[in-house]
This record gives C-alpha cells, sequence and structure tokens, in this order.
C-alpha cells in the first residue's frame, strides 16, 4: 500500500510489496452522486475473513486540493463480513430539511449500513460532487499522513471542473461521467487503485455509469405512474447492497470466468458477448428479477439487445457443466 501525505508527497510504505494483491482488502465497489443530497459509497470485502471498518476512513480531495484535514475526512463504524459490503450514505434525514439539508431519499434510506457526516463543518466527507477525489485509506483521522492508501476514486489534484467525462485523458469534451450518476465497480476488478499519481481517471475503464435518477419500476418491470399520468422518478440505487466480484465466483473446472467478455458495458441497449463457448444458455433479467428473455447459445460469440429502457440488468449465463454466473449490465 502507499501512505497519504500532504501535499502529494508520496512514498512506499515499508509494507512488503507482495501484500499487496488481488482480493486482499477493501475497495470501493460503488459511488452514488445523485440529485440533492443523495450521496453514498458502497465498500466490498473481497477477503475470507471479517474487516473492522474502524480501522478504515474516507477522505475526500475537493475540487483538486491535493492536501486535506480531518475535516475533510471520516472514522468508518461497524465491519464487513466476507464477500459482503458495507452501505454509507449521507446524514440527512430531517424530512423537513430543505436546501443543503434536503432529506436523503427514502428508498436510499434504506440502503445504508451506517449514516456519516451530518454535519458539513465537522466533516466534510461525504459531501462529495462529481469533481472530488474519493480515498478509502487505512488508518485514523487524527494522523492522515501516515495512512495506508487502500484504494482511488477519481484522480488526486484535478479539478474537471463539473466532472470526469467520457473522454480521457480527461479534456472535458466528453459526456460527464460522474455527476448525478452512479458508478458499479465492474466484476473484474478484484483490488483498489493505489497509485494515487496516476496519469488520468477513466471513469469507465474499472466502472459501470448509470444516471442516478430513473423511473420507478413495478413488479413487473413497467413504470409507475404518479397523479399526472407521468412517470415517477427513483433512485438508481437499487444495486447497493450486494456487489459481484470475480473474487468469490465459484470454481468451475477448466473454466475462467473472466475470459467471457460483455462490451460495451455500459451500452444504448445492445451488448456484445464473446469467448462464451462454454455457455449453453442466455438469460436476461431487469433488476427486480423479472425475466426478460431466455435464449440456447450455439455461437462463441453472440448479442443481446435490451429493449425496455435505461437501468441495471442482469445477464444469467448457464454453463456446460451446470454451473452458472451472472454479469450486471447497464443501459443509458
Amino acid at each position: 500500500m502507499n501512505k497519504i501525505l500532504p501535499l502529494f508527497a508520496i512514498f512506499i510504505s515499508t509494507l512488503s510489496f507482495s501484500q499487496i494483491v488481488d482480493c486482499n482488502d477493501l475497495f470501493i465497489s460503488e459511488y452514488v452522486e445523485g440529485w440533492s443530497n443523495n450521496k453514498a459509497l458502497e465498500i466490498y470485502n473481497p477477503t475470507t475473513e471479517a474487516i473492522d471498518l474502524s480501522e478504515y476512513m474516507i477522505i475526500r480531495y475537493s475540487n483538486g486540493s491535493t492536501s486535506v484535514t480531518s475535516t475533510s475526512a471520516v472514522q468508518l463504524t461497524g465491519s464487513v463480513a466476507a464477500g459482503d459490503v458495507h452501505v454509507g450514505v449521507l446524514e440527512k434525514l430531517d424530512e423537513n430539511g430543505e436546501g443543503q439539508e434536503a432529506p436523503v431519499w427514502d428508498s436510499l434510506q434504506a440502503k445504508a449500513d451506517a449514516f456519516y457526516c451530518p454535519e458539513y463543518a465537522v466533516s466534510k466527507a461525504w459531501y462529495f460532487n462529481g469533481n472530488d477525489a474519493i480515498v478509502l485509506a487505512k488508518g485514523s483521522i487524527n494522523d492522515i499522513n501516515n495512512s495506508m492508501l487502500v484504494d482511488v476514486f477519481g484522480k488526486i489534484g484535478e479539478d474537471p471542473g463539473v466532472a470526469w467525462t467520457s473522454d480521457f485523458p480527461y479534456t472535458g469534451a466528453g459526456e460527464e461521467i460522474t455527476k448525478d450518476h452512479s458508478m458499479i465497480r465492474k466484476p473484474s476488478v478484484l483490488r483498489g487503485e493505489i497509485n494515487p499519481t496516476i496519469s488520468f481517471f477513466d471513469p469507465l475503464l474499472e466502472y459501470d455509469s448509470i444516471p442516478a435518477v430513473i423511473e420507478r419500476l413495478d413488479e413487473n418491470g413497467d413504470p409507475v405512474l404518479g397523479t399526472t399520468g407521468n412517470p415517477i422518478l427513483d433512485g438508481n440505487w437499487a444495486s447497493l447492497g450486494s456487489h459481484e466480484c470475480e473474487c468469490n465466483v465459484g470454481a468451475v473446472e477448466n473454466f475462467n470466468p473472466s475470459k467471457i467478455n460483455v462490451y460495451p458495458n455500459p451500452s444504448k441497449g445492445t451488448f456484445y458477448l464473446g469467448n462464451i463457448s462454454s455457455v449453453t444458455q442466455i438469460e436476461l433479467s431487469n433488476i427486480l428479477g423479472k425475466i426478460i428473455s431466455k435464449r440456447s447459445n450455439s455461437l462463441s460469440n453472440t448479442s443481446i439487445t435490451v429493449s425496455e429502457g435505461v437501468g441495471v440488468y442482469y445477464l444469467k449465463l448457464y454453463l456446460k457443466n451446470g454451473q452458472s454466473m451472472i454479469r450486471k449490465v447497464v443501459v443509458k
């Protein structure tokens, strides 16, 4: 791991480099930067043991800053079981709150394992926008200089303006990716980003990005209409609370699930599947579990189109050896 020092003075710690291995420490598995105060982070434990979260903290590097104080950080609380996640949500719960004190939506509150940073003056860590770098570190907020870097979202020291975009290296000319979006870590990511001096941050390299507000769906996957006859909008954080990661994929004899390609992801609705000669059947379902389509696979490469609209969907791939695996796909 790396130590975090002020003014970007970074050096490798005395810990053995061999300790920096896949599936060996916590990392950020989902980032929710929603409208108003709807802010959440999901922290995933890819290891085989429970982890005490009080040994970790979240640090916010705001608007391109390269140094922080304890007011930019917050200590995590509780513990997270092996293969499980911890969902932290901004603590704005007063239903009568307005403006900067507006409450987090009920559907996001229901996802929380813990709430953080109720007072901005005490800790600014959970008030991130689409242009702030977020660090998961091991250590104490009272000794940030000697904390151990575990994961970074964004690029420390770079202010992208409103948000990081789909062009990289960043120029600001692409589509906004990190503002008013939920970012879901790809299943193939097995550890956090521990290089704080990366040359550029490509938000779509390790994350799938979806708008933070979508149409609310009923149990059949159809839009729920309000009194005006228009669809009711809801937050796109239904996937918070669990994370698909190849650290925990069951062993499949003579088969490496990471070889299966699903691309582009996110897409406008059409996904291509490669290296699926070991797949016998492909099943598509929405985030509520409703099966949309199911068909046999007879090709080594194929495609599937989702016509149900923007949102998160799941591809369940049935393998020749009787096992199955799931890939999360995102339609923008």
